[in-house]
């Protein structure tokens, strides 16, 4: 059991930045929303069937469902469909999980206020390396038509922000829920509010190749119900800080994958504002 504790953060930073790389899988074959209502549905539905088959808890109070209902909108609607939808923009796998890398920082500073934790002036100069270093990466692209634009950094940013937002709400008011069926509702309503937009706005297309089945299977089986389940355990085990500590060595992760598997080339200046960023979010979460 203390392998399996010992290893667990490791096998999380592997596949959540795999998130970030089979997004660029997945967007010849449809549209990113649409893609994403469909695989939070069949999440949905494969979720449910574990918690039944394992004889988890099913019934939720009237306050665990709000809870996981805010929890799913933040995290898998606001950033999912953020860092997707500014991947399907154009903006590099990689370098956009630079941006979102920050999420430790801003989980940190509110995390005075909410969660009462201090902060020391050591983590504020953390707080502005790690701004610089995102700055560095970014801001020179936006000229450049690489798919950084004003748009897809808008949307990274939403990303960053839900991601932010679920983090807090997962340890503030999450810890109480049981974890299969809290993740069941979240990724349910999720699916929803995707699919509804998506066929509000006609951005339904889907083509059944072998890549979108790959991208999807993927996409359900690793990094929505592996990598979520295990970042709300770690979550529940561990304080806010400490897991969202081990964000800050997904971009260099993110960044070695697109590397292999789309030749996503990384000049000098983003080596030095991702080393940046993850000094920057290092000095906040380990003051």
């Amino acid at each position: 059991m203390k392998r399996v504790v010992t290893a667990a953060p490791w096998i999380f930073i592997v596949i959540w930045s795999s998130g970030f790389v089979v997004a660029k899988y997945a967007f010849p074959s449809g549209d990113a929303l649409y893609f994403l209502a469909i695989r939070l549905i069949l999440a949905t539905a494969i979720l449910f069937l574990l918690t039944i088959a394992l004889r988890q808890p099913l019934k939720l109070s009237r306050s665990d469902i709000y809870s996981s209902l805010a929890i799913g909108i933040s995290l898998h609607g606001f950033y999912l469909a953020g860092v997707w939808y500014a991947i399907e923009l154009g903006a590099p796998a990689g370098l956009s999980s630079v941006i979102t890398s920050i999420q430790p920082v801003l989980v940190s500073l509110l995390a005075v206020r909410i969660l009462m934790e201090p902060l020391t002036y050591r983590q504020i100069a953390g707080l502005v390396l790690g701004l610089a270093g995102v700055f560095l990466v970014v801001l020179p692209k936006l000229s450049k038509a690489d798919g950084f634009t004003a748009e897809s950094v808008g949307f990274l940013v939403m990303g960053l922000l839900g991601s932010t937002v679920a983090t807090l709400l997962q340890k503030k008011i999450g810890h109480s829920i049981p974890l299969m069926m809290g993740t069941t509702y979240q990724f349910g309503i999720a699916a929803i509010i995707l699919l509804i937009f998506s066929l509000a706005t006609g951005r339904t297309y889907f083509e059944l190749t072998a890549t979108a089945v790959w991208a999807m299977l993927w996409a359900v089986l690793v990094t929505s119900i592996a990598a979520v389940l295990l970042l709300l355990w770690l979550l529940n085990h561990g304080t806010a800080a400490k897991v969202s500590s081990l964000l800050y060595l997904v971009p260099p992760m993110a960044v070695l994958q697109a590397f292999v598997l789309f030749g996503e080339k990384v000049d000098a200046q983003a080596v030095i504002g991702i080393v940046m960023t993850a000094l920057g979010v290092a000095l906040v979460l380990r003051s």
